[in-house]
């Protein structure tokens, strides 16, 4: 019963994380991903059985069937979503954890020959994107980010966004100030980090910067001219908008 379960939780988190689907009979029948979790539930099932081989068989049926490859030795949690899935490597000690996301071209791999640990662990909620490559026995926190086509080596945190080749943990809190003051200046700077190398990108956050920076600074010279009797209530400026005319009245 907990199988049929399972398999009921896995065809509804398509819907969830998918807006093309449309029916679970397309579901079932036209979704890769689907299949090479399906699939997987049998060979792992086999692995711990002690029936090596046929595991393995098992496995490589659904990598010809499906363009996934996931060693039955690998630990998947419940409602893991693979979305398109072509080219996706999921390693022998790899573990991913609940609610998790993986898009096409996701290699979760090895650094060396050794036996034991040497593949990586994804904790509930994680999402990598089309391309990334995460290596070796590191551990990727709840809730992260990974950029399509990172590199990741290192442990990323619970919550973090690692982008980049190698990849490097972007900066949250600046990121979230860029965007808040970004909305209000009349476009998003979602999803764009610090190692892009578009001269572009950079001068726009250039320029987000300095402006947060000047707003900063303005806010400081007011809460003086409060200190010292000066009110500037009517004088208010800041980068939302700075009327000249009142410049006077704080002169005289």
């Amino acid at each position: 019963m907990k199988l049929f379960e399972s398999i009921r939780e896995d065809i509804q988190v398509v819907f969830e994380r998918d807006p093309a689907a449309r029916t679970r009979w397309e579901v079932i029948t036209c979704y890769p991903g689907f299949h090479a979790i399906l699939i997987h539930k049998l060979s792992r099932r086999l692995w711990r059985a002690g029936l090596k081989w046929l595991a393995r068989f098992v496995a490589h049926f659904a990598r010809w069937l499906t363009g996934i490859e996931i060693h039955p030795g690998a630990k998947i949690g419940r409602r893991v979503f693979i979305d398109h899935g072509m080219g996706i490597v999921i390693g022998e000690t790899a573990e991913i954890g609940d609610d998790s996301t993986l898009y096409h071209g996701v290699t979760l791999g090895g650094t060396s020959w050794n036996e034991g640990k040497r593949h990586p662990t994804l904790g509930r909620g994680v999402i990598v994107g089309a391309g990334a490559k995460i290596l070796g026995p590191i551990r990727i926190g709840d809730g992260a980010k990974i950029g399509s086509n990172a590199v990741v080596v290192k442990d990323v945190p619970d919550g973090a966004t690692a982008v980049g080749i190698p990849a490097r943990i972007l900066d949250e809190s600046k990121q979230r100030v860029r965007e808040k003051k970004a909305e209000k200046m009349g476009f998003s700077a979602y999803a764009i980090g610090d190692d892009m190398n578009d001269p572009i990108t950079k001068a726009i956050h250039g320029l987000i910067d300095h402006s947060v920076a000047s707003d900063h600074k303005i806010e400081l010279i007011l809460q003086y001219l409060e200190k010292i009797g000066i009110h500037t209530e009517e004088a208010k400026a800041t980068a939302d908008g700075f009327d000249p005319k009142y410049l006077n009245k704080i002169v005289d």
